[in-house]
Parts: C-alpha cells; sequence; structure tokens
C-alpha cells in the first residue's frame, strides 16, 4: 500500500475539474443550437438572397421602381426614364417615337 498524502487533489485541481465541466458542457449545448438552427433553416433561404429574388405580388413595377430610386440603386434620370416606359409613354415604334399615352395625333 502506498502511502498518499490526503486525497492527492487540491483546491486548484477541484476548481481546474469544475471549469473544464463548464466549458465541456457549454460547447455541447452551443453544439447542439447550432444543429437545431442549422436544419431549421435548411429548406428555407437565406434573408439576404430573399430580397433579391421576385417580389412579393402585391407590389406594382412603379412601386417597386420607386424603391430603387429610394435605396440610390438607380439616379433620378434612370428612374423617370424607366417610369415613362413602365406608363407607355414615348415608346418607339418602327424607329419613331410613339407619343405619351393619351396625347393626340394630329
Amino acid at each position: 500500500m502506498m502511502y498518499w498524502y490526503g486525497s492527492g487533489m487540491s483546491g486548484w485541481g477541484y476548481a481546474l475539474m469544475t471549469v473544464s465541466m463548464i466549458l465541456f458542457w457549454g460547447a455541447v449545448i452551443a453544439g447542439i443550437v447550432a444543429l437545431v438552427r442549422y436544419v431549421g433553416r435548411s429548406g428555407q433561404p437565406p434573408e439576404a438572397s430573399r430580397s433579391s429574388q421576385t417580389p412579393p405580388a402585391s407590389q406594382t413595377p412603379e412601386q417597386l421602381l420607386a424603391e430603387r430610386f429610394a435605396r440610390g440603386e438607380i439616379n433620378e434620370d434612370e428612374y423617370r426614364q424607366r417610369l415613362a416606359v413602365l406608363r407607355g409613354e414615348g415608346q418607339r415604334t418602327n424607329g419613331q417615337a410613339r407619343p405619351p399615352a393619351g396625347a393626340s395625333t394630329r
């Protein structure tokens, strides 16, 4: 039989064991949470790519164009030009400019 002094583990041993157990269980719980979040959204596209897909059916093309102008994606001249195209104003037919809708052709 060997002659040991006490139980062989000091206060630092107990502290290290407690800290390592907390870190281990924290890593296990974080892994489970990450796995559940990943599996839960695997069938859905991320938010960033969802906004670049087709717009909701309730938005008109003019509203969508206004949003792009508000975000600064297009400038004022491009906004007005595209808005005129959407409304059918000033479109060309056979190389000649078509008068705006509602204007007389005389």
